[in-house]
């Protein structure tokens, strides 16, 4: 058995196909797909034995090392570089896996470094009788599985920002800075797939393409919307996060001037009374009151009424 190959399947047949006869299946005028584990160091041998006239452009993309999404035309073939959430362990949903596709009337080979769940997806509808039969529909349903598994992410992160506006307007606190920034960092990585992903199926949707029916047309133009309304979100709760950002750095800032403000209210009051008090602590003859035992308590007293005339008259002037 190949280990470079992931999965095997007969679209018209709904059938899993044997791995040893998948270089043949590519070869026959039956549609079948075939996916290639980018990370085994046999999968293009394998590829360019079983699609000996396949452009080495083609290959190349297949098999590069990082990649956005776009899509090239090449004759009655597509070379489609896409991206889905990464819903695998351990990682981070924001660190889209890619899948590159080669797709004409009568194969489908797709390469991937990770697993997506998409393909998944496809998988198992195929396998259940009840999945794409024709190239077209295969890429119309991965394209919609790749853009309804998007969804509850940026649901999620949407909720995030929410949570954090409400945060920083009840009770604003410096430790809510690098959650702003780390869930604006996370909307700015979506869109930079997100967007350009976009980009891509319109180019397909539009493509002179015998392989796409015109209900694969509908379907890519479906999936084309949505992917659009989730790039408007994405741009949403970016702008979002950088509101919440502004407001939080004028919260703080608000507060340290008021903190500032009342330590320059107690420095005016005891100036005075600090004077005074530096002046009666000389130690030179001719202080008046040395020899009365009442001075200190009449001392104590006029301090005390300075300090209460100051408070008074700040209350007066609106200083606090």
């Amino acid at each position: 058995m190949n280990s470079a190959i992931l999965k095997s399947v007969l679209l018209p047949a709904q059938a899993a196909l044997d791995p040893e006869d998948a270089a043949r299946a590519l070869a026959a005028p039956e549609a079948a797909w075939v996916h290639l584990d980018a990370t085994n160091p046999a999968a293009r041998g394998w590829l360019e034995a079983a699609l000996p006239r396949l452009d080495t452009v083609i290959v190349d993309g297949l098999f590069a090392a990082s990649t956005r999404p776009g899509l090239i035309e090449y004759g009655d073939g597509a070379l489609m570089v896409l991206r889905g959430i990464n819903l695998n362990e351990g990682k981070r949903p924001e660190d889209m896996v890619s899948v590159r596709i080669w797709i004409t009337g009568e194969a489908i080979v797709s390469v991937g470094l990770q697993r997506l769940r998409a393909l998944d997806d496809v998988e198992a509808r195929i396998l259940a009788g009840q999945g794409p039969k024709t190239p077209g529909a295969f890429a119309a349903l991965l394209i919609r599985r790749l853009t309804e598994r998007m969804e509850p992410t940026l649901s999620a992160l949407d909720e995030q920002v929410t949570e954090l506006e409400e945060r920083v307007l009840d009770a604003p606190a410096a430790s809510e800075r690098r959650e702003i920034i780390a869930t604006r960092r996370r909307a700015i990585v979506l869109r930079r797939y997100i967007a350009p992903q976009r980009e891509a199926l319109s180019t397909l949707g539009t493509a002179p393409f015998g392989w796409l029916t015109a209900a694969d047309r509908r379907d890519l133009r479906d999936s084309i919307e949505r992917t659009l309304r989730l790039v408007e979100d994405v741009d949403a709760i970016r702008d979002r996060a950088q509101v919440v950002g502004e407001e939080l750095s004028n919260a703080l800032s608000a507060r340290l001037d008021r903190n500032l403000y009342i330590l320059s209210i107690i420095s005016a009051l005891f100036l005075p009374l600090g004077f005074i008090t530096g002046l009666l602590g000389i130690n030179v003859g001719g202080m008046p009151g040395v020899d009365s035992p009442s001075a200190f308590w009449i001392v104590t007293v006029a301090i005390a009424a300075l300090g209460a005339g100051g408070l008074i008259l700040f209350r007066r002037l609106k200083w606090f």
